[in-house]
C-alpha cells in the first residue's frame, strides 16, 4: 500500500511560525526531524515514506523553507534553535516523542534531549553531535567578524539564479550533493523573484557565528542525554574527519554508532539503508517513547 504524500502544515509557537510536513499515521510512533543547515523539511522526503510506523512531522526550522525568519538585526544562534523546537513539540501536544536530526539538525536533537530528558524518549542522529566548538581566545575576533558581516548584508543582496536548474546546480556542487537530492531541497527551499529565481532561507544564516561554545560546554550537555541513542554516520561523511568526535561518542551514556555507507547526506542518497537501521532502532524502544 502506497503511503499517502505528505501533509503540509503550520506550527505557531510563542517565537515564531513553523512549517512542516507530515508523514504516517496519526497514533504512529511521534518523531519530530530537524533538517540540516540551509536545508528543509524535504530532507526526509525520501526516507520519511520508509518508516511507516512512524508519525513523522519534519519541520523547517527558522530562516529555513516555509518558516518565518528570526526579526532584523537578530542571528540565528545556535542554542536558540533548542526552545523553537521544543515549543514546536508542545504546540503539536507532543508530551513524549522521539528526536531525529541530520547535520545542524542533529547537533539541535543532541541538546534538546539533554535538557528535556522526560519529553525525549528516543534520540536519532545522522551525521551530527553536538554544535562546532570554539576557543575562548578566537570569541573576540569572532564577534568582530559576525558583526561586520551583519552590517554589510544589506549591500550584498540575494543570489540570483536564471533558472531553478542553475540553483540546483548550484547547491549540488556546494553541498557533495547528488543532483536528485539537491533538486529535492532546492524545490522546497527556492522563489521565484523578478529577475530569476533565489532561495527562501534566511540571508543571515550564512554568517560567521557570533559566539562558540567551548568544547567542554558541548560534552557537558552530551552527558547529560539520558535517551537511547543512535548515531548514524556516512563512510565518508563529515564525522568519520573529525578527530574530537571520539570523546564526544564517549560522553552520550546509551549511545549505538552506525557507519553506512554513504556521505554527509546518506538518509537522502541512500535512504533504504537508513531507514532499515532506524526502523530497527525505533521499533527497539518503541515502548519507552510510546505516548499514552
Amino acid at each position: 500500500m502506497a503511503m499517502k504524500p505528505p501533509e503540509e502544515i503550520q506550527i505557531k509557537t510563542p517565537y515564531l511560525r513553523l512549517a512542516a510536513r507530515v508523514w504516517g499515521p496519526e497514533h504512529g510512533l511521534r518523531v519530530l526531524a530537524l533538517h540540516g543547515w540551509l536545508d528543509n523539511a524535504a530532507s526526509f522526503d525520501q526516507l520519511a515514506p520508509l518508516l511507516p510506523h512512524c508519525r513523522l512531522v519534519a519541520l523547517d526550522l527558522p530562516g529555513h523553507g516555509f518558516s518565518e525568519h528570526r526579526p532584523l538585526g537578530t542571528h540565528y544562534h545556535f542554542i536558540d534553535f533548542v526552545p523553537d523546537v521544543l515549543s514546536a513539540a508542545t504546540a503539536l501536544g507532543w508530551d513524549r516523542f522521539a528526536l531525529l536530526g541530520h547535520s545542524l539538525g542533529a547537533s539541535i536533537a543532541s541538546f534538546a534531549a539533554a535538557i528535556a530528558p522526560e519529553r525525549v524518549g528516543q534520540l536519532a542522529l545522522i551525521e551530527g553531535l553536538g554544535p562546532l566548538s570554539g576557543k575562548p581566545a578566537d570569541s573576540p575576533a569572532v564577534l568582530q567578524r559576525s558583526m561586520t558581516q551583519l552590517a554589510q548584508l544589506a549591500e550584498k543582496g540575494l543570489p540570483l539564479y536564471a533558472s531553478l536548474e542553475e540553483a540546483v546546480q548550484v547547491r549540488s556542487t556546494a553541498g557533495q550533493l547528488s543532483r536528485e537530492a539537491a533538486a529535492t531541497l532546492a524545490g522546497r527551499g527556492t522563489k521565484p523573484v523578478q529577475t530569476g529565481i533565489s532561495w527562501r532561507s534566511d540571508p543571515k544564516l550564512t554568517l560567521t557565528s557570533p559566539l562558540y561554545l567551548t568544547e567542554e560546554q558541548v560534552l557537558a550537555f552530551l552527558a547529560h542525554i539520558e535517551a537511547p541513542t543512535l548515531l548514524i554516520c556516512g563512510e565518508s561523511g563529515y564525522l568519520v574527519k573529525r578527530e574530537f568526535m571520539a570523546e564526544r561518542y564517549k560522553r552520550v551514556p546509551q549511545l549505538e554508532l552506525k557507519m553506512l555507507p554513504g556521505g554527509h547526506h546518506l538518509h537522502m542518497e541512500t535512504p533504504e539503508s537508513t531507514a532499515h537501521v532506524l526502523a530497527q532502532f525505533f521499533r527497539s524502544q518503541q515502548p519507552r517513547s510510546a505516548v499514552s
